[in-house]
């Protein structure tokens, strides 16, 4: 049975990954790409960062944004949230900030889901240091829905 879920759930599972699939809109054709992302629960915003090229342009353009999260088990058992939002490009202090609790939040949840060890993360935390510094943007939640499946199939015995 499908289902929808309660705000409380929907942030649950935002809050749970880092890993969606973002959709933007550039010269009327909609695009949609993967981006890791931390969900920032005390500001209730979603922070990324990008390297500048097709999507930031798009983004500057028109700043309306969704982003699609989905645990996929199987057919019969799913959930998936939408968020539909507005873009906010961050410079200065304010993105070094971002990108600081970005690259912590993204290592706890890795160790948390996968037990793993995250030294790659390392690579955001020294892009705060560098002269070039990537675009880091803010997803203003304007807006989430979610739906879920959880059917339970009986062995049959045809």
């Amino acid at each position: 049975m499908i289902t929808s879920l309660i705000t409380d759930e929907s942030i649950q599972i935002l809050n749970n990954n880092y890993i969606g699939d973002l959709a933007y809109v550039y010269n009327n054709r909609p695009y949609i790409v993967p981006t890791t992302y931390f969900y920032d629960s005390k500001q209730h915003t979603i922070i990324c960062y990008s390297g500048k090229g097709h999507k930031i342009n798009a983004l500057q353009k028109n700043n309306a944004i969704a982003l699609c999260i989905s645990n996929i088990e199987n057919v019969n058992h799913w959930e998936s949230i939408l968020i539909h939002g507005t873009y906010t490009e961050r410079t200065g202090s304010d993105a070094k900030a971002l990108l600081h609790r970005f690259s912590l939040g993204v290592k706890e949840l890795i160790k948390k889901k996968e037990n793993r060890s995250v030294d790659f993360i390392t690579q955001f935390c020294s892009k705060i240091y560098t002269k070039y510094l990537p675009v880091i943007f803010t997803i203003k939640i304007e807006g989430i829905t979610g739906k879920k499946r959880e059917s339970y199939m009986l062995e049959s015995s045809c």
